[in-house]
């Protein structure tokens, strides 16, 4: 642990005050952040429309969203490597202008076949653009001598709202699905052009050496050591139980709140709303708590906060106990992701990329395939009994919060300075 934070340490430069340089990256970044949150958002927003145009059914449109689902795991293994090899700038504008147009595809589905290639397409993009924004982000991070990790996450809920919120009213005033992903498209390509000069140029610090890519070559042989450290498996594994908490919660909030606690649509709906604001809001503030108290400190208190939360919910029959506790439960996660994103990326910098793609890739797995859990086991006992499970991957987060303690380097760093 003392070799990772002194590294570390060794690529911080004075934290005192960062240039106009740094603050033009951080703001190019949080855009691109900002730009695929969107995406996703104005997807979800028309799929009805899509799903009518194509001719599906509800099953048949479970095996479309499958193509999202594969398309972005697949990419973050990709781009990981990628990342490792050229650097997170050479990445993100590429990515972010395929992932952008890449909307326009689903609109035009009259097929299952077509609709599940095009979401493909979708996910292939956002995984492009997932894993270069964060090793940059923690590039930029380094460079604060601060946390600002939680500043870039919250981004992508922000525009997932005004996503949404476009995406709401053009079905609102009507237009078409392909109308709809022609303009946001257009719009966040063009975007993600005008703020790509204000990312830092040249190679992320600590990427793949000469060394370590001679390795690679043919005729070289392979060193027999796992291709994935076990630190960045736990890693991987606290993103999986974080992520597979905030799929439950975004699929079945409103669904429990109605059905289990006799809420009115309204209020049931709000279970998921205040979710979302609380994580929205968590995250807007994390930067500041991680830089107080440190990332073991905020994951471990976040995560029993949200256990807390979601298990008064299940607990006591009360429609409004159940908002608040899905509320805490979005506060109490916000956090952990960005912690995360951030160990994983310092870990071992010669290979940010690819850990951070496998973490990544790992709590993808979780957001979507959580959903598919909670439901086979509500199926088969209970939606209470199936909303247990979140529960106790909390705990689980709680008692590994200690291994993410590479995380505070930053914040270690800069108190030294200061």
């Amino acid at each position: 642990m003392s070799e990772i934070q002194s590294s570390s340490s060794e690529q911080l430069p004075d934290p005192s005050s960062p240039t106009p340089r740094m603050r033009r990256a951080r703001v190019a970044v949080w855009i691109y952040f900002f730009i695929s949150g969107m995406i996703m958002a104005a997807w979800a927003a028309r799929v009805p429309a899509v799903k009518a145009q194509a001719g599906l059914n509800d099953g048949e449109l479970s095996i479309a969203l499958l193509g999202l689902a594969l398309g972005a795991l697949a990419a973050m293994q990709v781009a990981g490597r990628m990342v490792d090899r050229f650097g997170s700038a050479a990445n993100v504008l590429p990515a972010a202008f395929f992932g952008s147009l890449a909307l326009i595809a689903p609109g035009y589905a009259n097929s299952l076949p077509f609709l599940f290639v095009a979401l493909f397409a979708v996910g292939f993009g956002h995984g492009m653009i997932d894993v270069p924004i964060n090793v940059h982000a923690a590039r930029i991070q380094r460079s604060y001598g601060r946390p600002i990790m939680a500043s870039f996450h919250a981004a992508f809920p922000i525009g997932g709202f005004v996503g949404a919120g476009i995406g709401g009213f053009a079905a609102y005033v009507d237009l078409s699905a392909a109308t709809t992903f022609w303009i946001v498209a257009v719009a966040l390509a063009l975007l993600s052009l005008a703020v790509r000069r204000g990312l830092l140029p040249g190679r992320d610090t600590g990427t793949e050496t000469e060394a370590d890519t001679a390795a690679q070559r043919p005729g070289r042989r392979r060193r027999l050591r796992p291709d994935v450290p076990p630190r960045v498996v736990l890693f991987g594994t606290i993103a999986f139980c974080c992520m597979l908490a905030e799929g439950s919660a975004t699929d079945w909030a409103t669904v429990f709140l109605h059905d289990n606690r006799d809420a009115s649509g309204a209020l049931a709906a709000a279970g998921f709303s205040v979710f979302s604001g609380m994580m929205a809001c968590g995250r807007l503030v994390g930067d500041r708590l991680a830089g107080r108290f440190g990332a073991v400190r905020i994951v471990r208190v976040g995560a029993l906060a949200a256990a807390v939360g979601l298990g008064a919910g299940l607990v006591v029959p009360s429609a409004l106990v159940g908002v608040v506790g899905f509320g805490l439960m979005g506060a109490g996660l916000s956090c952990v992701i960005p912690q995360v994103f951030t160990a994983a990326t310092t870990h071992d910098p010669r290979r940010a990329g690819r850990n951070l793609g496998f973490t990544a890739a790992m709590g993808y797995t979780g957001l979507l395939s959580g959903p598919v859990a909670i439901g086979a086991v509500a199926h088969s006992s209970s939606l209470p009994v199936a909303l247990a499970i979140p529960v106790m991957l909390a705990l689980v987060i709680a008692l590994s919060a200690g291994r993410l303690g590479a995380a505070d380097t930053v914040r270690r760093a800069d108190l030294a300075v200061t």
